[in-house]
């Protein structure tokens, strides 16, 4: 953590002088926007500032009264963690433009996530974030429109932010879990947790845990990676005693120090509504309440990390188009035109306007993305080898997107249009009343 290395002798000394000399001695104001953990004062509070320590980077500050302990009257805080300000009257204005997300938080929810210098995809990267990590959200700002690996836009945010380690920049909030602090450890408090004399909690404790459909998913071998990259979990926040749980449903988080064992392979998580149930060594089930109402999850572990799999699952997709790059890229059929794949996964479709009448607009081009990310089911999987989306370019509005299903033979491309009606999640699950079958013959 941030600032744990102390000079005892030095700071004895500058505590000593700031302690004697609080009441005629200030060198300014500043605005706290990190949490201070001992005493606890949250962020967004104005501290008046007695001394700046070079030598121990941080700020020695006097404790507001309604925050000061016996043994705390005085504060010393991390340089990045305070917006100084030579007058009261400067910080007070600061503190009321920053009073909307002064107590908000956020959890990365992805390893190397990005911190940038401006806020868009392509500017400099300044920090790497590590899953897990925890970082001060400073202000909404406005920037460049993020943008999927599959060029579609992401939901979300950028936002100004601030590392524990100091490291100001720009992320965006697609792989961020947000949340508000107001009061408890964030971070620094050690949880007192013994698993010495009970292997299966520390197999509940020392474990991610994924959302049941997570592991249908894998089992099936159909896999929504737009669901897996948003890496809903259970943790239990063993490091820093705040168990959380991330689902599309809502997130909910619980502050604890000790967990009470409640039954065989049942445990409560002291103080809050969490109780967990250990069912197998691969199976979870996890009860909270939310809002007053009673919840219930099954939760499992997974082979391998989100990650691999994610990576796997792209391999495998790019193999498939490989495939079908490779037996063309060019292929022709007499009444829709030609349609061409490039290398990068871009595709060319002359003669589109052959299409049925409200399978494209007016204003799709004859070109876009393909992706292989639909699966098969049922008679389908019987029927075609596999299933792709194009997503044509537009003159303007919202890029189209079409199903087909397709498999290749020694000729050619035989391609079957699925509406939108007969698509389950990502998996076509049967064919149209009158579908609409297009064969391509290869050109090479």
């Amino acid at each position: 953590m941030f600032f744990k290395r102390v000079n005892f002798f030095l700071l004895a000394l500058i505590l000593f002088f700031a302690l004697g000399s609080c009441s005629k001695k200030t060198i300014g104001y500043g605005v706290l926007l990190w949490f201070i953990n001992d005493p606890a004062i949250p962020s967004g509070v104005v501290l008046p500032v007695q001394v700046r320590s070079n030598i121990e980077q941080a700020w020695v500050t006097v404790v507001p009264e309604e925050f000061q302990t016996e043994e705390n009257q005085v504060a010393m805080v991390p340089l990045p963690h305070l917006e100084f300000f030579n007058s009261k009257g400067a910080a007070e204005r600061f503190a009321a433009g920053f009073n909307e997300y002064a107590l908000f938080y956020a959890e990365t929810l992805q390893d190397g996530l990005p911190i940038r210098d401006k806020p868009e995809n392509n500017a400099r990267r300044t920090y790497r974030l590590k899953e897990g990590e925890v970082i001060k959200i400073l202000h909404l700002v406005e920037g460049i429109e993020a943008i999927s690996s599959t060029g579609d836009p992401l939901e979300g945010n950028w936002y100004k932010v601030l590392t524990q380690s100091g490291s100001i920049g720009y992320c965006f909030s697609y792989r961020l879990h947000i949340f508000e602090h107001t009061t408890g450890f964030l971070g620094d408090d050690p949880v007192l947790v013994d698993t010495s004399a009970d292997s299966d909690l520390e197999i509940v404790l020392t474990r991610i845990w994924y959302p049941e459909s997570y592991g249908a998913m894998i089992n099936s071998g159909r896999l929504n990676l737009d669901a897996l990259s948003e890496n809903y979990s259970f943790k239990s926040g063993i490091a820093d005693g705040r168990a959380r749980i991330h689902l599309e449903s809502g997130d909910a988080e619980f502050v604890y120090k000790t967990i009470t064992k409640t039954g065989n392979r049942s445990w409560n998580f002291t103080g809050t509504s969490l109780n967990v149930i250990l069912h197998s060594e691969s199976v979870l089930e996890v009860q909270w309440e939310d809002e007053a109402a009673e919840k219930s999850e099954t939760f499992v572990t997974l082979p391998l990390s989100v990650e691999n799999i994610v990576n796997q699952e792209k391999e495998r997709r790019q193999n498939l188009f490989h495939t079908l790059y490779v037996r063309g890229p060019s292929f022709t059929s007499a009444n829709y035109g030609t349609l061409i794949f490039r290398s990068n996964g871009d595709f060319v479709w002359d003669d589109i306007g052959l299409l049925p009448e409200g399978m494209v607009s007016n204003s799709t081009l004859g070109s876009g993305t393909l992706d292989m990310d639909y699966n098969l089911a049922g008679d389908m999987a019987d029927r075609y080898s596999g299933a792709l989306s194009m997503r044509f370019n537009v003159v303007s509005g919202n890029r189209r997107s079409l199903v087909f299903a397709y498999t290749l033979d020694n000729q050619g491309l035989r391609m079957e249009y699925v509406p939108s009606d007969y698509v389950s999640g990502r998996t076509v699950s049967r064919r149209a009343a009158s579908p609409l079958v297009i064969y391509f013959s290869a050109e090479n």
